[in-house]
């Protein structure tokens, strides 16, 4: 693995004052100023940029922008970095000038569409000595340019060049991989397993086997690694192993002898993002980086071992996206990811909501944005064309993204189990698809891992040593002792409406059970809250106050995140200080049926475990439209240590996830506690702390343990004065 260039001597212009953009164009005037507002002109009109006030009003104001866009140099967006609300450049960006800089002087007299037309008119090993020379800006900069057959012949041409070697190849011509993604609501080892051995029946897995956790603590990710280890030796499927937890947890997990053979982190293309928001930090990444090259499990024989997850729109959705459009904060996240050679990146476009991508033409442009973008400057790209329930996207729709980047030659996909996810509530690619492009595009698994396949039955070769489906295709069964082993798997498996397969897709019982369940759970988007259905009367709890935020139809709420996460002027208005130790706040979120279905159970054990330490425990709130950043506006206001936000997560793929309810414990850092955090997190301007418990309901965490851990949890954050990955920290150290 190669040495880190260190960030002091990456070569930075200096910030300059924004300049106005001018065109006359068919007999109208158009001024856009600043080039932030430019490059988000220039692209199609998406949700994002519409709430941000960064699209087009018209066709004719996008081709205006485009036209300017054409005519500027690459020098010019050199000599111009995007620059945050202080007007400092910050790490992301810093990171993005770490480039070729032989290269660039070459090019940077080129305006952006003479590089389009050079860029067509070369093949995969130049456009990629191009890309070199180019930032994350240049990139989105000549993305916007480009109509769909250029953005999928272009990352077609760099399908070449473009693998990425641990204990398989993954990338090569000729080949389609896929990120088995076992996950399970609650972890269980068992469901996972079983997930797993229907992954790799299905030839699934070559890239990777990664999972992500319900539960981000260094004892639960340890022992997952372990299962998965062990799996992946019993078995023999030659491939490797992640757990997408945090960065710190994998680093200390790695600390205490677990097998982190990939080290997985998201990332952002704002230092904002990044830091306040995941946590994390360049420094922290340099550091990972370095830990996995001298003491990984891979570290002698693999090339690469860390895997990044990006996406358009997490920037937006935190309102910290400095200005800058998605597809441009994208393409920042690729040009930090480049820094450190990774395994994977895998780009989940789609996997927010409506407030980043409305429908299926946003959701797929996007994708292919952001597949040509992360090829063009050098990345390994996988791609996860997603959706969830309170999008627009539909599973046809995702079909159709899907086909579209297998022709431009994607790396891998996902295998979620019938593309349903029962963990993140979110809809992916499933073994099935993979398969099935395969098929389509005459595509085959990475070769170490093809070869084993073939040994096991799962693949064969036919007269004509064509590859086809073996005898085992599909049949998790083959990787159990007995009958009795796997009816045991099966039962620990929700929503697993069968393994009987029709050629390479699920039979149409298998299917129809599945989009039937589906249309049940997105009806739950738009049940309404019922305040007489939580439970506060029947078990003799003080009735709640109605508080409103600034999201005023659901319209609004599905639509602008920020709206649900304020508290209206007239709600507002009501409220004072009361300096309690603990503020429930109860939302429906993305579905009120978890509301409705958990409350009853959860709040009065949740209360009573409160009531036992002597906590002064305010009144509760009841939102309708909230998000979860609510709880930071409530506590505010109220001046309470510590917030629960009790929120209805987006409804999973059967009508019983829908009742899915998630517990955000938000600490409010006083002085002392924001200096140990802002150590710890090498973030100065951190004033939150956030534990997560999610998977709340029937068939995950039932709501009566649930309220039980909760008001546990609750009582470890007030009492070290912590939360998230530092109250772990520290509950570690005081085991010890």
């Amino acid at each position: 693995m190669r040495p880190l260039v260190p960030l002091d001597t990456i070569i930075l212009p200096t910030p300059q004052a924004e300049q106005t953009y001018d065109i006359l164009m068919l007999q109208r005037a158009f001024r856009f100023h600043g080039l932030k507002r430019l490059l988000g002109a220039a692209d199609i009109s998406k949700a994002g940029e519409r709430v941000a006030g960064l699209a087009a009003v018209d066709e004719v104001e996008r081709e205006a922008a485009r036209a300017i866009l054409s005519g500027l140099t690459l020098q010019h967006l050199f000599d111009h970095p995007l620059t945050d609300a202080q007007g400092r450049i910050d790490s992301v960006m810093r990171i993005n000038y770490q480039i070729d800089h032989t290269v660039f002087a070459e090019i940077a007299a080129l305006t952006l569409g003479e590089l389009k037309d050079r860029l067509l008119a070369a093949k995969g090993p130049e456009i990629r000595r191009i890309g070199s020379g180019l930032t994350g800006v240049m990139a989105a900069a000549v993305a916007k340019l480009l109509d769909v057959h250029e953005l999928i012949l272009l990352a077609k041409r760099l399908k070449h060049g473009a693998a990425a070697r641990a204990r398989t190849l993954v990338g090569l011509p000729g080949t389609l991989s896929s990120r088995l993604q076992p996950n399970h609501p609650t972890d269980n080892l068992a469901g996972m397993s079983l997930l797993v051995y229907a992954g790799l029946s299905m030839g699934s897995g070559d890239a990777l086997i990664g999972l992500n956790p319900a539960i981000d603590t260094v004892d639960n990710i340890s022992a997952t690694l372990h299962h998965l280890d062990t799996l992946r030796r019993e078995t023999g499927a030659p491939t490797q192993i992640c757990v997408l937890s945090h960065i710190k947890t994998q680093l200390a997990c790695l600390e205490r002898g677990a097998p982190v053979e990939i080290m997985f982190q998201s990332l952002a293309g704002t230092e904002r993002t990044l830091t306040d928001e995941f946590d994390v930090t360049v420094e922290l990444l340099d550091h990972a980086y370095s830990v996995m090259a001298e003491h990984g499990p891979l570290a002698a024989s693999a090339e690469n071992v860390m895997y990044f997850e990006t996406g358009q729109g997490s920037e937006l959705t935190y309102n910290k996206h400095e200005g800058i459009d998605m597809a441009t904060c994208e393409a920042l996240c690729y040009g930090l990811a480049r820094r450190y050679s990774p395994f994977m990146v895998n780009n989940v476009t789609g996997f927010i909501g409506p407030e980043t991508h409305l429908d299926n033409f946003e959701m797929t442009y996007s994708c292919l944005q952001d597949h040509f973008m992360g090829k063009l400057l050098g990345l390994p790209m996988g791609m996860a064309p997603c959706f969830t329930l309170h999008s627009q996207v539909t599973a046809e729709g995702q079909q159709m993204a899907t086909e579209l980047l297998a022709a431009a030659g994607a790396n891998f996909f996902m295998d979620v189990y019938l593309g349903n996810d029962r963990m993140l509530a979110y809809f992916d690619t499933s073994g099935h698809d993979d398969q099935t492009l395969r098929e389509v595009h005459e595509l085959k698994p990475a070769p170490e891992y093809l070869a084993w396949a073939l040994q096991r039955g799962i693949f064969s070769l036919d007269e004509h040593e064509q590859l086809q489906r073996g005898p085992n295709w599909g049949n998790p069964r083959q990787f159990c002792h007995s009958d009795l082993d796997y009816q045991r798997l099966l039962e620990s498996v929700p929503a697993a409406y069968g393994f009987d397969n029709a050629g390479p897709r699920p039979s149409n019982r298998v299917a129809r059970t599945l989009r039937g369940n589906q249309a049940v759970a997105r009806q739950a988007i738009y049940a309404d809250l019922r305040p007489e259905e939580l439970g506060f009367a029947t078990n003799g709890l003080p009735a709640p106050r109605l508080l409103a935020t600034r999201a005023s139809s659901r319209e609004q709420h599905l639509g602008n995140p920020e709206l649900g996460a304020q508290l209206a002027d007239h709600a507002l208005a009501r409220l004072q200080a009361e300096h309690n130790d603990v503020q429930v706040v109860i939302s429906d979120g993305l579905s009120a049926e978890a509301v409705h279905h958990n409350m009853a159970e959860l709040l009065p054990v949740l209360f009573d475990g409160l009531a036992s330490q002597a906590l002064r425990v305010g009144r509760t709130v009841l939102a309708p439209y909230g998000r979860v950043k609510l709880a930071e506006a409530v506590g505010e206001t109220l001046q309470a240590r510590l917030v629960i936000m009790l929120i209805g997560e987006r409804p999973g793929g059967d009508a019983l996830a829908s009742r899915s309810l998630s517990a955000y414990l938000a600490l409010r850092l006083d002085a002392r506690d924001q200096a140990d955090a802002a150590r710890f997190n090498g973030n100065p301007r951190i004033a939150w702390e956030y534990t997560v418990i999610s998977n709340i309901y029937r068939a995950g965490l039932p709501p009566l343990e649930a309220g039980s851990v909760i008001a546990e949890k609750a009582l470890q954050i007030l009492r070290y004065g912590a939360a998230g990955n530092r109250l772990e920290h520290l509950l570690k150290q005081h085991a010890a």
